[in-house]
């Protein structure tokens, strides 16, 4: 049975409908914010029962944060200097309302603005997606998050371990992603695969003028550039940074910039590395969160920023040219016949 229960809303909640149209609104999963393992480690190895007699037992010992952490801090500060609130974060759990206590303790000691909460005791957090209007979801939970690229309803990444060692180098909060198969459609990026490098480019150079079409991001993209416009400083003093940081190069790069303008979106910096390593440019840049579609990039620039995989969905391109095996939080992504089956063990 599904439970979903939030801390008390304010009174203008309680009376007056909510428009999310105009908020950026991120569900981040309870291990994507937090630092759960040793808990999931106990649920893995004693049960449910197990794991709420911890949790219980642990109710105000205040958890340390996860991957998402600073990227969700960052963002709902800046509702303090915006012109109107922009952000809103709803922590998305498969945790009971009972053993979700320590959850919300944790909450308020790091003085989290967030006052909606999903508690869906044991079952997936997909299906309530559309239900709190979430435009990013960000989880360790594999199949939730190929659920939610594979229904279309908004952006979505399986976060990675945290860096061992990141701070923010500022208070403005700075989000890059990949290009092909993440802001822009995987059409490309499957060329590139299925033709090689030069007839890659020459397509890329004769259809310059013509945009790209729409990835899994692009979306979240155009949301984050409008609410761009609600903060005090001119676009480009933003505090809110947007980086692209991608494998294309010249003389790729021209259609990549004529899209964004053709969206009307701006972006703040764009690295186009030709093949070079994405990991010292994101460290650079002092990336809260980076999202790519490879694994060849993301274990590296994990090491350095906190990193998110966006997978493919399931009519996607790339799946011809996936690998025959994906290993992701315990479990294995075996690729047969352009087919996936998920063996979950220990």
């Amino acid at each position: 049975m599904y439970s979903i229960v939030g801390i008390e809303p304010n009174k203008k909640d309680e009376h007056m409908p909510i428009d999310f149209s105009e908020i950026l609104v991120i569900g981040v999963s309870s291990r994507a914010l937090f630092n759960l393992e040793i808990e999931n480690k106990i649920f893995e190895d004693e049960g449910i029962s197990g794991y709420r007699k911890y949790q219980q037992e642990h109710e105000h010992v205040v958890l340390e944060p996860g991957t998402a952490f600073f990227l969700v801090q960052s963002l709902l500060h800046l509702n303090s200097i915006s012109k109107k609130r922009i952000v809103e974060v709803v922590v998305m759990s498969r945790n009971s309302p009972e053993t979700g206590v320590r959850i919300m303790n944790s909450l308020r000691v790091h003085n989290l603005d967030i006052t909606r909460i999903a508690l869906s005791g044991g079952e997936p957090l997909a299906p309530y997606i559309d239900a709190f209007d979430i435009d990013l979801f960000l989880s360790k939970d594999v199949k939730d998050v190929q659920a939610v690229i594979d229904s279309k309803n908004c952006a979505a990444a399986y976060i990675y371990e945290p860096p061992t060692k990141f701070t923010p180098l500022d208070n403005r909060v700075k989000i890059a992603f990949d290009a092909d198969a993440v802001l822009f459609s995987d059409e490309s990026e499957a060329r590139y695969k299925r033709e090689g490098i030069e007839a890659f480019h020459q397509y890329e150079s004769e259809h310059e003028d013509e945009p790209l079409g729409e990835g899994p991001f692009a979306t979240l993209l155009v949301k984050l550039s409008k609410i761009q416009e609600e903060l005090p400083t001119s676009i480009e003093l933003s505090p809110l940074r947007i980086a692209i940081v991608t494998a294309r190069n010249a003389p790729s790069h021209m259609r990549v910039i004529k899209t964004l303008r053709k969206w009307g979106v701006y972006v703040d910096e764009a690295y186009f590395l030709g093949g070079l390593s994405k990991d010292k440019v994101l460290k650079a840049f002092g990336a809260h969160i980076f999202f790519d579609d490879q694994d060849v990039h993301l274990t590296k620039s994990s090491k350095v920023v906190p990193s998110g995989k966006v997978p493919y969905a399931f009519d996607s391109l790339l799946k011809d040219f996936s690998t025959n095996e994906i290993k992701l939080d315990k479990a294995t992504v075996i690729k047969t016949n352009n087919k996936s089956s998920v063996n979950y063990s220990k």
